[in-house]
């Protein structure tokens, strides 16, 4: 004969209360789940990482979790008389852990990825058979005939600005009929942004070209539609700007030109949470193209902007000027022109030539995907960005204005002014002589002791020096000779005539 076994009324009101608990408490327990995983994944073995503002909203989230959701429900377990529900209700708490996160990572990542950390750097990778140029001008304001000097200082030391056309095989940086893009840093107002005057003195510089200029010139930066000046991402028509007219924004450089060349401008902020696919397989919408492989060293999913001009040009950042009657694409006509503002960085010591490709992908597609573009920036992210796209014909620093004690946001007040201008075709030479030659003598001067977290020489994980060793490597690997080597780098001076 079997027993019956019979369940006390204890029993069932511990059932109803747990089952009560999951109808009504399910949704946002899964919630705060969520928070706890991507905690947990996105920190991993890096506890810098938790101060990201994604991190901090975790942590809040989780908080909240374990306050309102986990604490009654252990009362529950707690109070259940028999020894199987308090098992079953700590398997069930278990299996919505599994579950969320198995849930969570299967819907955004497409594949998996480890994080490596990269080799120790060798002797052999910093040094350089090759040299980079570097030229300097100082006393400077901007727009005040300094920049022409400057590149009359590239000519006469073998890197010449314009392309001629005058039968003595000049292999100048700009044609006569190029499209190009000047990158600027638009995400932020005041100092925090390119300096206007420089890139209103850059665009009359072009279209001086001596062939006379017939190509066309787009402002662009891509503010990601976060953060910036009002939490939206970037502009090109802030009431505040980095110039000597505050009013001066790269909307109106553009606007000084507009009436007799093709000059404009385009803030990518605009199409960077919209999907699209490439001309040649018939997607003719502005967007982003992303790349659905992640980077093996650095893990970063590469994207880029596509879209048509004001003036009716079909531009692909990654592939060039799109022909609608040939179906073709024109890669050499297309340049890039790079045009930072230098400043220290709070996440990543210091922003300058290599960060400012960060306004180059979708930082919100690219972290629907599971890979968020800014998180990548420690892993040597920003050179596979500029490996795997397109690669700046050349890049003008803008240290008019720069930020020494606390970046990206720079007010008025908290910028130093130091006149200079430096110019080079390799960014990552660049940024690590001007971090060690402007960025850290003035933090110096403002009484800061500590400068290690801009050092280009500070080779710790996740610092400056470390991230931009790992972004040259991403670009040696794809053949681009890039260097921080200071035997390898050669810096010409030019003082601005008075």
């Amino acid at each position: 004969m079997y027993k019956k076994s019979t369940a006390t009324g204890s029993d069932m009101s511990f059932r109803r209360r747990v089952f009560h608990w999951i109808r009504h408490n399910l949704c946002f327990f899964i919630s705060g789940i969520f928070c706890i995983v991507w905690f947990l994944f996105r920190t991993g073995t890096k506890p810098s990482r938790i101060e990201y503002p994604c991190q901090q909203a975790s942590i809040a989230g989780a908080n909240l979790w374990f306050a309102i959701y986990l604490t009654p429900l252990i009362s529950i377990l707690r109070n259940g008389r028999d020894q199987i529900n308090r098992l079953a209700g700590a398997g069930l708490i278990l299996a919505v852990l599994i579950t969320g996160g198995l849930y969570f990572f299967g819907t955004q990542s497409p594949e998996p990825f480890t994080e490596i950390d990269p080799e120790p750097f060798t002797e052999e990778e910093i040094q350089s058979s090759v040299t980079s140029d570097i030229f300097v001008l100082n006393g400077t304001t901007g727009d005040d005939g300094g920049l022409s000097q400057l590149l009359m200082l590239m000519e006469q030391k073998g890197t010449p600005f314009y392309e001629v056309r005058n039968g003595t095989g000049n292999t100048g940086l700009i044609a006569q009929d190029d499209v190009i893009i000047i990158k600027v840093n638009g995400q932020w107002s005041e100092r925090g942004g390119t300096n206007t005057d420089l890139v209103k003195a850059l665009v009359q510089a072009i279209v001086d070209h001596p062939d006379e200029f017939t190509g066309e010139i787009i402002i662009a930066d891509n503010g990601q539609a976060q953060w910036g000046e009002t939490g939206t991402g970037g502009n090109m028509d802030y009431t505040k700007n980095n110039a000597m007219d505050r009013s001066q924004s790269m909307t109106r450089v553009a606007g000084y030109f507009s009436g007799t060349y093709r000059v404009s401008t385009y803030l990518w902020d605009t199409i960077t949470t919209k999907r699209v696919y490439e001309y040649a397989e018939g997607d003719m919408d502005d967007g982003y193209i992303v790349n659905e492989t992640r980077n093996p060293r650095t893990g970063m999913l590469v994207s880029y902007p596509k879209f048509r001009t004001q003036y009716g040009t079909y531009v692909s950042f990654k592939h060039g000027i799109w022909n609608t009657d040939t179906r073709t694409y024109d890669s050499d006509r297309l340049k890039i022109i790079n045009v930072p503002v230098l400043k220290r960085h709070i996440k990543y010591g210091v922003s300058g030539a290599v960060k400012n490709y960060m306004g180059v992908p979708s930082d919100k597609l690219t972290a629907k995907m599971g890979s968020r573009a800014h998180l990548t920036v420690d892993e040597g992210g920003m050179g596979t960005e500029i490996a795997e796209t397109r690669f700046p014909a050349i890049t003008f620093l803008d240290a008019i204005w720069i930020n020494a004690r606390r970046g990206p946001n720079t007010a008025y007040d908290t910028a130093t002014q130091t006149n200079i201008v430096a110019a080079g075709t390799d960014p990552v030479a660049l940024d690590f002589w001007a971090a060690q030659n402007i960025l850290m003598p003035t933090a110096r001067s403002l009484g800061y002791t500590d400068v290690s977290s801009i050092d280009p020489e500070n080779t710790s994980q996740g610092k400056f020096g470390y991230w931009l060793r790992l972004s040259m490597r991403e670009l040696r690997l794809s053949g681009f000779n890039t260097t921080i080597d200071k035997d390898a780098i050669n810096v010409y001076f030019i003082e601005k005539d008075q």
